[in-house]
């Protein structure tokens, strides 16, 4: 019985991610993640300015945020499953599992800023309303950018963010269910999902290069690199497998790898350079970060400039993944005892 219902609750708040997002009226749990790490972080640096503390800083600030998601997701499955499948509880972890995943929200924010910017020219200054809602997706700064970078901007985001805000949760989720079909001891699918989850906004929130972060956020952002590592690789190894270019299936991952590899991300090139090929668009180029401008390498040069229909065509590409990895991980966790 336990294996039905763990499927149940991985199955459901998939579904339910996809089809509904983030209920307005709930508390989400990045809300409760991001106002700690926001007033811990803060507050420590105003104090402590030195490079071995804050790196202390940041090691605590990475140690206690996981701790507190984990046993908060484990408590929460223990006693689900302890009830014998009590209701509420199961709602609750449903939705808890669902908070972890941002498909609804991240396709339907990237496709309001394509059809905003598509309704005027490229070559129109972009309004200010247009550059607010792409400025909240990316973490570069777009306040001088043309209509044509807003556009690449918010693809750059949609392809990155779709490993770090849906199959790096969902891979994690995952294994937490086939941990958890061993034993309710073992990490399960809502403990997993809230670590992932919360490494991710450690990593949005702290994770920068430069100052003041630089220090305090050195471990979150390393951490977070490692826990992506295997899924941005696998979603590299089965977009092909969704798209129409699958008979090339071998030169586009030995471009991906080649390509994606040139960025210091050991995880956002490649997960770029794979949506680039199958769509066939050009990404990479000038960023500007703070006052910092940096370019970071073409990928799939030949490419067509951003537009429209590519997101559209990225998006539908999110959302066949997504389907085929549930089909995968169904067929597995039934299989295999």
């Amino acid at each position: 019985m336990a294996k039905v219902e763990i499927y149940t609750l991985v199955l459901g708040s998939t579904c339910f991610d996809f089809l509904l997002g983030d209920p307005t009226f709930l508390v989400h749990p990045v809300q409760i993640i991001g106002f700690w790490i926001d007033k811990f972080s803060k507050t420590y640096l105003r104090y402590l300015k030195g490079k071995n503390s804050q790196l202390f800083g940041g090691l605590f600030l990475l140690l206690s945020t996981i701790a507190l998601s984990y046993f908060t997701g484990k408590y929460l499955e223990l006693i689900f499953f302890r009830s014998g499948g009590n209701l509420f509880l199961g709602i609750l972890v449903l939705l808890g599992i669902s908070s972890c995943l941002a498909s609804k929200s991240l396709i339907s924010s990237v496709q309001e800023i394509s059809n905003l910017i598509e309704e005027k020219s490229l070559d129109e200054k972009p309004n200010q309303n247009v550059i607010n809602k792409v400025q909240r997706i990316v973490s570069r700064d777009v306040s001088s950018c043309s209509q044509e970078n807003l556009l690449r901007s918010a693809t750059e985001s949609l392809t990155e963010n779709s490993v770090d805000g849906i199959f790096g949760p969902l891979f994690w989720i995952f294994i937490g269910a086939f941990c958890l079909n061993h034993s309710i001891y073992l990490p399960g699918p809502l403990s997993l999902g809230f670590s992932y989850k919360a490494l991710s906004t450690l990593d949005s929130m702290v994770g920068y290069k430069y100052e003041p972060f630089k220090y305090i956020g050195f471990f979150s952002a390393k951490l977070e690199d490692y826990a992506t590592y295997l899924p941005s690789r696998v979603v590299v190894l089965t977009l092909p497998l969704v798209s129409t270019k699958i008979l090339n299936y071998f030169k586009l991952i030995e471009k991906t790898f080649y390509e994606g590899r040139k960025y210091e991300s050991p995880n956002a090139g490649i997960s770029e350079a794979i949506f680039a090929y199958i769509a066939n668009i050009q990404l990479g180029g000038e960023n500007k970060y703070k006052d910092k401008k940096i370019l970071k390498p073409i990928l799939n040069y030949k490419g067509d400039k951003c537009h429209k229909s590519s997101i559209m065509h990225i998006c539908n590409l999110i959302i066949r993944l997504e389907f085929l990895w549930l089909v995968i991980f169904s067929l597995i966790f039934f299989i295999v005892d």
